[in-house]
């Protein structure tokens, strides 16, 4: 028996909040091993992956 689809959640900040705590201890982590120009690298490296993604899905047509 089909049920009827009933609106969901919007976990669109909790989503957000978490991926900012998680990069926060990531770059922690990364200081007190290695330091700063360690998160700075992650940082730039992390930065360039996300703009090849964003060209790829432009590329796709699925990005404005």
């Amino acid at each position: 028996m089909a049920r009827p689809i009933n609106r969901v959640e919007n976990y669109t900040t909790p989503a957000l909040v978490m991926g900012f705590v998680n990069l926060l201890w990531f770059f922690g982590v990364l200081l007190a091993i290695w330091g700063l120009p360690a998160v700075l690298v992650a940082g730039w490296v992390l930065n360039y992956a996300i703009t090849l993604f964003e060209r790829h899905l432009r590329a796709q047509g699925k990005y404005p």
